[in-house]
Protein backbone atom coordinates (compact mmCIF):
# COMPACT_ATOMS: atom_id res chain seq x y z
CA UNK A 1 0.00 0.00 0.00
CA UNK A 2 2.85 2.47 1.03
CA UNK A 3 4.52 1.51 -2.49
CA UNK A 4 1.47 2.66 -4.37
CA UNK A 5 0.95 5.49 -2.79
CA UNK A 6 4.60 6.80 -3.27
CA UNK A 7 3.94 5.97 -7.09
CA UNK A 8 0.31 7.93 -6.94
CA UNK A 9 1.90 10.97 -5.54
CA UNK A 10 5.66 11.00 -7.69
CA UNK A 11 5.52 13.53 -10.03
CA UNK A 12 6.84 13.33 -14.05
CA UNK A 13 8.39 15.36 -16.49
CA UNK A 14 7.06 13.82 -20.32
CA UNK A 15 10.37 15.38 -22.78
CA UNK A 16 10.11 15.10 -26.25
CA UNK A 17 12.18 16.36 -29.34
CA UNK A 18 10.43 18.29 -32.57
CA UNK A 19 11.75 20.19 -35.57
CA UNK A 20 9.37 21.34 -37.98
CA UNK A 21 6.85 18.85 -38.09
CA UNK A 22 3.96 20.64 -37.11
CA UNK A 23 0.92 18.17 -37.89
CA UNK A 24 2.75 15.38 -36.13
CA UNK A 25 3.38 17.82 -33.00
CA UNK A 26 -0.09 18.59 -32.73
CA UNK A 27 -1.40 15.02 -33.01
CA UNK A 28 1.35 14.16 -30.14
CA UNK A 29 0.01 17.14 -28.13
CA UNK A 30 -3.53 15.62 -28.52
CA UNK A 31 -2.47 12.26 -27.29
CA UNK A 32 -0.81 13.92 -24.32
CA UNK A 33 -3.96 15.64 -23.46
CA UNK A 34 -6.30 12.61 -23.29
CA UNK A 35 -4.18 10.85 -20.51
CA UNK A 36 -5.60 9.44 -17.62
CA UNK A 37 -3.28 10.81 -15.56
CA UNK A 38 -2.77 14.62 -15.66
CA UNK A 39 -0.02 15.64 -12.97
CA UNK A 40 2.70 15.66 -15.23
CA UNK A 41 4.46 18.65 -17.22
CA UNK A 42 5.54 18.36 -20.86
CA UNK A 43 8.78 20.01 -22.16
CA UNK A 44 8.89 20.33 -26.17
CA UNK A 45 12.19 19.87 -26.55
CA UNK A 46 12.50 21.77 -30.19
CA UNK A 47 15.66 21.83 -32.18
CA UNK A 48 14.72 24.87 -34.18
CA UNK A 49 11.16 25.15 -35.44
CA UNK A 50 9.30 28.19 -36.25
CA UNK A 51 6.03 30.10 -35.59
CA UNK A 52 3.96 27.45 -36.55
CA UNK A 53 5.27 25.04 -33.96
CA UNK A 54 5.23 27.94 -31.22
CA UNK A 55 1.67 28.83 -31.80
CA UNK A 56 0.67 25.01 -31.75
CA UNK A 57 2.39 25.15 -28.41
CA UNK A 58 0.42 28.22 -27.25
CA UNK A 59 -2.79 26.51 -28.43
CA UNK A 60 -2.23 23.77 -26.55
CA UNK A 61 -1.51 25.71 -23.26
CA UNK A 62 -5.34 27.34 -23.83
CA UNK A 63 -7.06 24.69 -25.39
CA UNK A 64 -6.15 21.37 -23.69
CA UNK A 65 -4.76 23.61 -20.33
CA UNK A 66 -1.57 21.48 -20.93
CA UNK A 67 1.29 22.32 -19.04
CA UNK A 68 3.45 22.78 -22.27
CA UNK A 69 7.23 24.69 -21.77
CA UNK A 70 8.59 25.29 -25.44
CA UNK A 71 12.60 24.92 -24.63
CA UNK A 72 13.50 26.22 -27.58
CA UNK A 73 17.11 26.55 -29.32
CA UNK A 74 17.95 28.02 -33.23
CA UNK A 75 18.27 25.76 -36.22
CA UNK A 76 21.81 24.95 -36.33
CA UNK A 77 21.68 21.28 -37.95
CA UNK A 78 21.04 18.40 -35.92
CA UNK A 79 21.25 19.20 -32.10
CA UNK A 80 18.65 17.09 -30.89
CA UNK A 81 20.95 15.82 -27.89
CA UNK A 82 22.05 19.20 -26.99
CA UNK A 83 17.90 20.51 -26.67
CA UNK A 84 16.76 16.99 -24.96
CA UNK A 85 20.20 18.28 -22.07
CA UNK A 86 18.25 21.71 -21.89
CA UNK A 87 15.31 20.20 -21.30
CA UNK A 88 16.55 17.68 -19.18
CA UNK A 89 18.09 20.51 -17.11
CA UNK A 90 14.48 22.46 -16.63
CA UNK A 91 12.51 19.33 -15.71
CA UNK A 92 10.97 19.84 -12.71
CA UNK A 93 9.52 16.33 -12.08
CA UNK A 94 11.89 13.32 -10.01
CA UNK A 95 11.10 10.87 -12.87
CA UNK A 96 11.57 11.79 -16.68
CA UNK A 97 9.84 10.40 -19.27
CA UNK A 98 11.20 10.10 -23.53
CA UNK A 99 9.02 9.93 -26.37
CA UNK A 100 9.20 11.65 -29.70
CA UNK A 101 7.29 14.05 -31.36
CA UNK A 102 6.00 11.93 -34.09
CA UNK A 103 4.57 9.29 -31.57
CA UNK A 104 1.08 9.37 -29.94
CA UNK A 105 0.77 7.97 -26.74
CA UNK A 106 -1.57 5.13 -25.41
CA UNK A 107 -3.95 7.33 -23.07
CA UNK A 108 -2.30 5.42 -19.96
CA UNK A 109 1.21 6.21 -21.32
CA UNK A 110 2.32 8.89 -17.97
CA UNK A 111 0.18 6.53 -16.24
CA UNK A 112 1.88 3.28 -16.40
CA UNK A 113 5.36 4.48 -16.50
CA UNK A 114 4.84 5.78 -13.46
CA UNK A 115 2.85 2.67 -12.04
CA UNK A 116 6.22 0.29 -13.66
CA UNK A 117 8.63 3.18 -12.31
CA UNK A 118 11.72 1.21 -10.10
CA UNK A 119 14.79 2.33 -7.83
CA UNK A 120 17.58 2.20 -9.75
CA UNK A 121 15.97 0.66 -13.13
CA UNK A 122 15.21 2.57 -16.64
CA UNK A 123 11.97 1.35 -18.55
CA UNK A 124 12.38 0.17 -21.89
CA UNK A 125 9.27 1.20 -23.99
CA UNK A 126 8.22 0.18 -27.83
CA UNK A 127 5.87 1.73 -30.70
CA UNK A 128 3.87 0.43 -33.43
CA UNK A 129 5.07 2.20 -36.35
CA UNK A 130 2.17 3.82 -38.78
CA UNK A 131 2.14 4.03 -42.41
CA UNK A 132 2.56 7.34 -44.00
CA UNK A 133 -0.91 7.73 -45.82
CA UNK A 134 -2.44 6.07 -42.16
CA UNK A 135 -0.37 8.54 -40.27
CA UNK A 136 -1.79 11.51 -42.34
CA UNK A 137 -5.55 10.20 -41.98
CA UNK A 138 -5.53 10.41 -38.17
CA UNK A 139 -8.04 13.37 -36.34
CA UNK A 140 -7.83 14.69 -32.91
CA UNK A 141 -11.14 13.22 -32.01
CA UNK A 142 -9.95 9.15 -33.10
CA UNK A 143 -6.56 10.22 -30.69
CA UNK A 144 -9.35 12.12 -27.73
CA UNK A 145 -11.24 8.66 -28.31
CA UNK A 146 -8.64 6.62 -28.34
CA UNK A 147 -9.93 4.69 -31.17
CA UNK A 148 -6.52 5.21 -32.76
CA UNK A 149 -5.10 2.64 -30.43
CA UNK A 150 -7.84 -0.09 -31.62
CA UNK A 151 -6.67 -2.62 -33.88
CA UNK A 152 -9.70 -3.09 -35.56
CA UNK A 153 -10.13 0.34 -36.87
CA UNK A 154 -6.40 0.72 -37.43
CA UNK A 155 -6.67 -2.26 -39.58
CA UNK A 156 -10.15 -1.18 -41.59
CA UNK A 157 -7.64 2.05 -42.64
CA UNK A 158 -4.93 0.59 -44.33
CA UNK A 159 -2.77 -0.94 -41.35
CA UNK A 160 -0.98 -3.97 -42.74
CA UNK A 161 -1.21 -7.21 -40.79
CA UNK A 162 2.12 -7.97 -38.67
CA UNK A 163 2.41 -9.74 -35.03
CA UNK A 164 3.47 -5.82 -33.80
CA UNK A 165 0.14 -5.25 -33.67
CA UNK A 166 0.04 -7.20 -29.99
CA UNK A 167 1.82 -3.90 -28.89
CA UNK A 168 -1.23 -2.64 -28.90
CA UNK A 169 -3.41 -5.11 -28.22
CA UNK A 170 -1.64 -7.32 -25.46
CA UNK A 171 -3.13 -5.42 -22.46
CA UNK A 172 -1.18 -5.77 -19.18
CA UNK A 173 -1.05 -9.43 -18.02
CA UNK A 174 -0.34 -10.80 -21.03
CA UNK A 175 2.15 -8.10 -22.26
CA UNK A 176 4.26 -8.53 -19.10
CA UNK A 177 4.40 -12.38 -20.64
CA UNK A 178 5.70 -11.08 -23.83
CA UNK A 179 8.09 -8.73 -22.64
CA UNK A 180 9.46 -11.46 -19.56
CA UNK A 181 9.51 -14.05 -23.12
CA UNK A 182 11.30 -11.25 -25.34
CA UNK A 183 14.81 -11.63 -26.14
CA UNK A 184 15.11 -8.00 -27.11
CA UNK A 185 17.70 -5.73 -25.42
CA UNK A 186 15.82 -3.49 -22.62
CA UNK A 187 18.14 -0.68 -23.76
CA UNK A 188 17.13 3.46 -23.68
CA UNK A 189 14.52 3.71 -26.56
CA UNK A 190 13.87 7.76 -27.25
CA UNK A 191 10.72 7.17 -28.63
CA UNK A 192 9.01 5.45 -25.36
CA UNK A 193 11.67 5.39 -22.47
CA UNK A 194 12.03 6.82 -18.60
CA UNK A 195 14.01 7.19 -15.47
CA UNK A 196 15.03 8.94 -12.62
CA UNK A 197 16.40 12.58 -13.06
CA UNK A 198 19.11 11.82 -10.73
CA UNK A 199 20.51 9.17 -12.83
CA UNK A 200 20.07 11.13 -15.59
CA UNK A 201 22.13 14.06 -14.18
CA UNK A 202 24.61 11.56 -12.64
CA UNK A 203 25.33 10.47 -16.28
CA UNK A 204 25.61 14.19 -17.75
CA UNK A 205 22.64 13.29 -20.04
CA UNK A 206 23.16 12.77 -23.91
CA UNK A 207 26.47 12.83 -25.53
CA UNK A 208 26.47 16.52 -27.41
CA UNK A 209 28.91 14.76 -29.82
CA UNK A 210 26.74 12.62 -31.23
CA UNK A 211 24.09 12.93 -34.18
CA UNK A 212 21.55 10.79 -35.90
CA UNK A 213 21.55 7.53 -35.19
CA UNK A 214 21.84 5.46 -31.42
CA UNK A 215 22.59 8.37 -29.74
CA UNK A 216 19.53 7.14 -27.50
CA UNK A 217 21.30 3.63 -27.07
CA UNK A 218 24.32 5.22 -25.75
CA UNK A 219 22.89 7.12 -23.30
CA UNK A 220 21.49 3.86 -22.06
CA UNK A 221 24.64 2.01 -21.99
CA UNK A 222 26.20 4.16 -19.70
CA UNK A 223 23.26 4.21 -17.42
CA UNK A 224 23.66 0.30 -17.56
CA UNK A 225 27.64 0.79 -17.05
CA UNK A 226 26.70 2.22 -13.60
CA UNK A 227 24.49 -0.24 -12.25
CA UNK A 228 20.78 1.45 -13.47
CA UNK A 229 19.70 -1.58 -15.47
CA UNK A 230 16.64 -1.57 -18.57
CA UNK A 231 13.53 -3.13 -18.07
CA UNK A 232 11.21 -4.03 -21.16
CA UNK A 233 7.66 -2.91 -21.00
CA UNK A 234 7.59 -2.87 -24.87
CA UNK A 235 3.89 -4.55 -24.72
CA UNK A 236 2.86 -2.75 -22.01
CA UNK A 237 3.24 1.11 -22.64
CA UNK A 238 2.71 1.68 -26.44
CA UNK A 239 3.00 4.59 -28.90
CA UNK A 240 2.09 4.97 -32.37
CA UNK A 241 4.65 6.53 -34.79
CA UNK A 242 3.91 8.08 -37.32
CA UNK A 243 6.19 7.77 -41.08
CA UNK A 244 7.99 10.77 -42.04
CA UNK A 245 11.20 11.22 -44.30
CA UNK A 246 14.99 11.04 -42.36
CA UNK A 247 16.45 13.80 -44.51
CA UNK A 248 19.66 14.39 -41.57
CA UNK A 249 20.48 10.56 -41.91
CA UNK A 250 24.46 10.24 -42.51
CA UNK A 251 26.41 7.19 -43.02
CA UNK A 252 29.48 8.85 -41.32
CA UNK A 253 27.67 10.45 -38.36
CA UNK A 254 25.99 7.08 -37.76
CA UNK A 255 29.71 5.51 -38.34
CA UNK A 256 31.37 7.91 -36.04
CA UNK A 257 28.37 7.29 -33.17
CA UNK A 258 29.00 3.81 -33.39
CA UNK A 259 32.62 4.47 -32.34
CA UNK A 260 31.27 6.45 -29.57
CA UNK A 261 29.05 3.52 -28.35
CA UNK A 262 31.85 1.10 -28.77
CA UNK A 263 34.33 3.18 -26.33
CA UNK A 264 31.48 3.74 -23.82
CA UNK A 265 31.26 -0.46 -23.87
CA UNK A 266 35.18 -0.44 -23.84
CA UNK A 267 35.58 1.66 -20.70
CA UNK A 268 32.75 1.22 -19.26
CA UNK A 269 32.05 4.96 -18.96
CA UNK A 270 29.14 5.65 -16.77
CA UNK A 271 29.36 9.57 -17.53
CA UNK A 272 30.10 11.85 -20.60
CA UNK A 273 32.11 14.70 -20.84
CA UNK A 274 29.91 16.72 -23.34
CA UNK A 275 26.57 16.79 -21.83
CA UNK A 276 24.33 18.98 -19.36
CA UNK A 277 27.23 20.15 -16.90
CA UNK A 278 28.72 21.72 -20.05
CA UNK A 279 25.76 23.47 -21.12
CA UNK A 280 25.91 27.91 -21.44
CA UNK A 281 23.72 29.28 -18.31
CA UNK A 282 21.07 30.82 -20.50
CA UNK A 283 19.61 29.76 -23.63
CA UNK A 284 17.76 31.29 -26.79
CA UNK A 285 14.36 31.88 -25.86
CA UNK A 286 11.70 30.02 -28.48
CA UNK A 287 10.06 32.53 -31.11
CA UNK A 288 6.85 34.74 -29.66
Amino acid sequence: MARERRRAALKASVIFSTYRQPEWLRKVLFGFAAQTRKDFEILVADDGSGDETAEIIRSARRDARLAVHHVWQRDAGFRKCRILNKAIARARGAYLIFTDGDCIPHPEFVARHLRFAEPGRFLSGGLLRLPLGLSHRIEGDDIASGRVFSVRWLRARGMPFTYKLLKISAGLRFGGALDRASTATAGWNGHNASGWKEHLLEANGFDERMGYGGQDRELGERLENAGVRGKRIRHRIPCLHLDHSRGYADPDVRAANLAIRAETRRSKRTRTEHGIAQLPPQSPKAPA
